[in-house]
């Protein structure tokens, strides 16, 4: 069942709440007219965003209300279309499939995809316990397309995530990133704008794209497509050659650097260049900017996450400013507290494992996502043979779709939570329907700011639509129906919650010190009776109580100069400090500042803080950069003369959380941009159409001509392909979807993060 809005509202009203479209989280206000959102505008009392947001948030009730949405469960027929269920039936047959697989097979055969989509954490969290319950211990999400490189750097080299302070920084260096188009750290526009108007600081871009972002930039470093490790690699070179590095800085807290400094002065930085596509003297004019600046930032993205040597080049970058010493101070990179456990990227000391099946590397807990098909396309014993998949659509997103579709098909059972019927839904055995993000208590975990870092609970808007619940619901049935917990259980539990929180905190610990159990499961058991306690519906933040609680305990002196110290709680009791952040993050409609540390202590936040030494010599990847001269310089060919980058940002995309294509005020068809020169050479003007053909598949699709684009470098947006119904209820699909180009085994040699933005592909104009 389809529906096209949410419930009305009785009146036109404004509301505050936060943008869901990337991890800037920025805050707005939005007009609520009959369930739409007919304005929206940003909250400039936001502590955050300021009031800051771009044109995409303008759009949002294109994701509230579309013609895709779910109201009731979905199962799947023998032959293939679906039928609703009720939802207690739905819960009883889901659960019973997932117990099956796991008492047949074990719960490791059972592979857990998602847990939360952009700005849809708190999920996730309560998702923790399913999998708990059901001994799933092989998990993936999206950061495993992108990240993951980043992830197995930093647990190498100081055991934390880092971030840059690019509002103060001097130099800010973008590294396929482009941040007009695609935010990541807050006000990004107004940041840009006015670090290009100081002639005292500087923007470098990375692209082999002139973006916005780049004709703001003092230099744009135009690399042809694929070759930033050779960039880096000579900017680096350089610094080292020319006496660049901050010496007392490597001295004080650089540990090993010596055989990484050897390499870096045998490399052949004419070579590297030419490699490039770029004069050796423009990357010197670089390297001695940054060899001269107080501080410096490095913001890379996947531009080069997703392309050749992506995590040579994510440990590369990291040795700019560790060279340069530019951390711990205003302007520098920094770690940051977490308002959750999940936040961040790197994080944990390097206990890495494998895939059962491939043996591929597992990195900060996560499969590579291009490993996940041939996990279950096996007749391997230990193959996985069920899928729980949230707030995420793999088919669309990941390597070759068919593929996974075909994978999917192939489980024993597999079940999907998502607020529509998505690409992914549609091979799954049982697709539960989720409330939208503006009708729950959500929030975005991905809190990366230092000093000062925040933290936003968004409070529901609207009504959940009927026929929907939330995950935190969801998953607490579920658990249930398994018998993860009882009523006696829970009795005391709920007698604490009414007396007050400082009762309850006794009871909550004394109850899982006699059942541990429990703690697998604490999330639910915090939603079913400290959730009712709670003002009206915001049940499901439940569970911030506890990470409010544990956030004070980890980082007492930050909690409390951000303002947290015990006294009483908004229940009337006593309360701690962690009750004290509980009580602002469930009263602020403005986002709230939760730690607040001082500049010396990011060494703190380190894994290295006993030393204050950075551990620099990483064998592995020391091994990649001697081997660097010996890469291809290339990898087209006769068949393929062309780099597709498969998944560019632009002004109307937004991942796929915007399924109604008529949210797009311009570039509806998502066409395929190619440089003027190519459009020479192929005979093209703007609108023909082309047949556009890679290794992993073909398609057709109108071309536009950009001259921002090099020579032999095209691209296609992502976002687009998605099937959504028009208004006769017919499917229709526009655009093309990027992964039905992409191939498996094109990837990262580390990581395995896949080369989405690397793609040799050929196009042909279609008469």
């Amino acid at each position: 069942m389809t529906v096209t809005a949410s419930s009305p509202t009785a009146e036109a009203v404004w509301k505050k709440t936060t943008c869901i479209l990337c991890e800037s989280n920025c805050g707005v206000e939005v007009r609520i007219e009959d369930g739409h959102f007919t304005r929206i505008r940003g909250n400039k009392a936001h502590v955050g965003s300021k009031g800051y947001t771009c044109e995409k948030a303008l759009r949002l009730d294109s994701y509230q209300n579309h013609r895709a949405r779910l109201a009731s469960p979905m199962r799947r027929r023998d032959d293939g279309t679906y039928e609703e269920v009720d939802w207690d039936t739905a819960i009883r047959e889901v659960a019973a499939r997932l117990v099956a697989v796991r008492d047949t097979h074990g719960g490791d055969k059972i592979f857990h995809y998602g847990g939360g989509g952009q700005g849809n954490h708190l999920g996730g969290v309560y998702g923790r316990g399913v999998q708990s319950a059901l001994g799933v211990t092989y998990r993936s999400n999206a950061l495993a397309q992108e990240k993951t490189g980043e992830a197995f750097v930093e647990a190498r080299l100081y055991y934390a995530h880092t971030r840059g302070d690019v509002e103060h920084t001097e130099v800010a260096i973008f590294l396929g990133k482009n941040p007009w188009m695609s935010h990541g750290f807050p006000e990004a526009r107004r940041v840009l704008k006015e670090i290009a108007n100081d002639p005292d600081r500087a923007t470098i871009v990375i692209d082999p794209r002139r973006t916005r972002s780049a004709e703001l930039a003092d230099h744009h470093l135009a690399v042809k497509p694929g070759t930033d490790a050779f960039c880096i690699a000579a900017i680096l070179a350089i610094l080292v050659r020319d006496d660049l590095c901050d010496d007392e800085f490597m001295a004080a807290h650089v540990a090993d650097a010596e055989p990484v400094l050897d390499v870096l002065r045998s490399v052949p930085i004419d070579d590297y260049a030419d490699r490039c596509g770029l004069p050796v003297a423009e990357l010197e004019a670089v390297a001695h900017r940054i060899g001269r600046a107080q501080s410096c930032t490095i913001f890379e993205d996947l531009g080069i996450e997703q392309a050749p040597h992506s995590t040579l080049v994510s440990y590369l970058q990291r040795l700019i400013w560790i060279f340069r010493g530019s951390f711990a101070k205003p302007g520098a990179m920094f770690p940051h507290t977490a308002i959750s456990q999940v936040s961040g990227s790197g994080g944990g000391k390097n206990r890495q494992r494998q895939t059962p099946v491939t043996g591929a590397p597992i990195i900060s807990g996560l499969i590579p996502c291009n490993s996940i098909a041939n996990e279950i396309l096996t007749d391997h014993p230990d193959r996985f043979r069920a899928m729980i998949i949230e707030s995420s659509n793999p088919v669309h997103s990941l390597s070759e779709s068919d593929t996974f579709r075909e994978a999917m098909r192939a489980l024993d059972f597999s079940v999907v939570i998502d607020v529509a019927m998505t690409e992914t839904a549609r091979q799954a055995d049982y697709v539960l329907p989720a409330s939208s993000q503006y009708e729950k208590p959500e929030a975005i975990f991905f809190t990366n700011e230092f000093p000062d870092n925040v933290f936003t609970l968004r409070k529901p808007v609207l009504p959940p639509l009927v026929g929907t619940l939330s995950e935190p619901e969801i998953h607490s049935r579920l658990l249930e129906e398994m018998g993860a917990y009882t009523e006696d259980d829970l009795a005391g539990l709920r007698e604490a919650a009414v007396e007050g929180r400082t009762a309850f905190a006794t009871a909550f610990l004394e109850a899982v010190a006699a059942n541990p159990s429990l703690t697998a499961v604490g999330a639910s058991v915090l939603y079913r009776t400290l959730g009712p306690t709670l003002p009206e519906g915001m049940a499901e933040a439940a569970v911030v109580w506890f990470l409010a609680q544990t956030c004070a305990m980890n980082h007492p002196e930050a909690v409390e100069r951000a303002g947290f110290v015990a006294g009483t709680a908004a229940d009337g009791s006593d309360g701690n400090a962690g009750d004290a952040l509980f009580d602002a993050i469930i009263e602020s409609d403005d986002g709230v500042i939760f730690t607040r540390h001082l500049w010396p202590q990011a060494w703190d936040l380190l894994g290295v803080s006993e030393d204050r030494r950075m551990r620099v010599h990483i064998p592995q990847l020391l091994d990649l950069l001697r081997e660097l001269p010996d890469a291809p310089r290339s990898y087209t060919s006769d068949a393929y003369p062309l780099i597709l980058s498969a998944g560019e940002r632009r002004s109307f995309t937004a991942n796929t959380i915007f399924r109604d294509p008529d949210w797009r005020k311009t570039g509806r068809d998502g066409a395929l941009r190619v440089s003027p020169a190519d459009a020479d050479a192929y005979g093209l003007v703007d609108g023909d159409r082309v047949r556009l053909t890679t290794r992993g598949g073909d398609t057709e699709t109108p071309v536009e001509i950009d001259d921002a684009m090099q020579a032999g470098h095209i691209s296609i947006p992502n976002g687009y392909g998605l099937d959504h119904p028009d208004e006769t209820g017919e499917h229709q699909r526009v655009g093309v979807a990027p992964n039905e180009l992409t191939e498996l085994g094109w990837e990262d040699e580390i990581a395995g993060t896949p080369w989405h933005k690397h793609v040799p592909a050929q196009i042909e104009r279609i008469a």
